[in-house]
C-alpha cells in the first residue's frame, strides 16, 4: 500500500478520538437511524475528508429509492453507503439491499455500516450479481498506533480513493485466501519443490508431479477448496500470473454539484458532545 501522507495521519489522530467518544454516547442512548446517518455524515466529512454538501449526498436516487448516503467525486458516485441505526446488527440481508442499489446504477463499491461497525464490499458484475467483502472494522476499537488500522481508514478516505488504494487492497485480499493457496499447492512450481524435498527425505524415491498432485487433491486438500466458482477464479488468477512472469523480459536495471442538503444549526455530533459536557 502507498505511503500514507503525514497530513492525513495527523487528521486521523486528531479526529478519530472525537468520534469514538460521540459513538459511545450514541450507542449508550441507542439513537435512531436518522441521527446515526447525521453522525455518519460528519465522520465521512471530518475523518475521511469528503466535502460536505458537494461530495456527500443523501439525494442519490436509484430506481426511485434514495440510498442513505453516496460519496461522489467529479459527478461520479464512488461509494454507496447503506446505513443502519447504531444499535442494529449488520446482516446479510442489509448487504443484499445495498448490492441491489449498486448493481442498478453501476456503482461497484458499497459501505454497510451502523457508524460503529463498517463493512466494505466490492460488487462483481456477473450473472448472478455477486460481491466480495474487502474490509471490515469496528470504529470504536481502531488504534492508530497500528499500521493496519491506519490503512483501514486510508482505504475509505478521499485521499486513498484518489490514489486508488481500495483497488490495491482488493487485489491483495483476492490473492490471499484458501482457494488461492489450494491452487498454488497443486501448481507446477510447488509440485516440483515437493518432489525435490521428498527425494531428500528418501533417497531414490521416484514419484512424479502428477502423483503428488493426485495425492494432494484426494487426501490432503479439502474438495471444496479445489472445486466451484471460487476455485476456478483462483486458478485463473494464478495461471494469469505465471503466464505474465514467463513473458516478462529481464529488467535492464535493478468535484460534484452541491446537493439540496442544508446544514443544521447544531449537528447530532455536536449535540451529543455538548450534552456529555453538561452532564459531567
Amino acid at each position: 500500500m502507498a505511503t500514507i501522507p503525514k497530513k492525513l495521519i495527523d487528521r486521523f489522530t486528531k479526529t478519530l478520538p472525537k468520534f469514538q467518544k460521540v459513538l459511545q454516547i450514541a450507542k449508550d442512548r441507542d439513537i435512531n437511524e436518522s441521527d446515526t446517518v447525521s453522525i455518519l455524515n460528519d465522520i465521512v466529512s471530518e475523518l475521511l475528508g469528503y466535502e460536505k454538501y458537494r461530495e456527500i449526498t443523501s439525494e442519490f436516487a436509484i430506481r426511485g429509492t434514495y440510498c442513505d448516503l453516496a460519496l461522489r467525486i467529479e459527478d461520479k458516485v464512488q461509494f454507496i453507503v447503506e446505513a443502519k441505526a447504531i444499535g442494529i446488527d449488520l446482516k446479510e440481508a442489509h448487504m443484499k439491499q445495498a448490492c441491489d442499489y449498486g448493481a442498478n446504477h453501476g456503482v461497484q463499491w458499497i459501505i454497510l455500516t451502523n457508524a460503529i461497525k463498517w463493512k466494505l464490499y466490492r460488487i462483481r458484475f456477473e450473472q448472478p450479481i455477486n460481491y466480495d467483502l474487502v474490509a471490515t472494522f469496528d470504529l470504536l476499537k481502531l488504534n492508530l498506533k497500528t499500521e493496519t488500522d491506519i490503512n483501514l481508514l486510508y482505504i475509505l478516505s478521499k485521499e486513498g480513493l484518489l490514489r486508488n488504494v481500495r483497488e490495491d487492497h482488493y487485489e491483495k485480499v483476492q490473492s490471499f485466501n484458501r482457494y488461492v493457496i489450494g491452487q498454488l499447492l497443486i501448481s507446477e512450481p510447488s509440485l516440483t519443490t515437493i518432489r525435490r524435498e521428498l527425494r531428500k527425505i528418501a533417497s531414490g524415491l521416484n514419484v512424479s508431479s502428477a502423483e503428488i498432485a493426485d495425492m494432494l487433491c484426494a487426501q490432503v486438500i479439502k474438495r471444496e477448496i479445489l472445486e466451484g466458482d471460487k476455485a476456478e477464479a483462483a486458478s485463473q488468477r494464478i495461471n494469469k500470473f505465471y503466464k505474465k512472469t514467463t513473458r516478462k523480459t529481464p529488467d535492464k536495471k535493478n468535484v460534484s454539484k452541491p446537493t439540496k442538503d442544508t446544514p443544521l444549526s447544531e449537528s447530532v455530533t455536536d449535540r451529543l458532545l455538548r450534552e456529555s459536557v453538561d452532564q459531567s
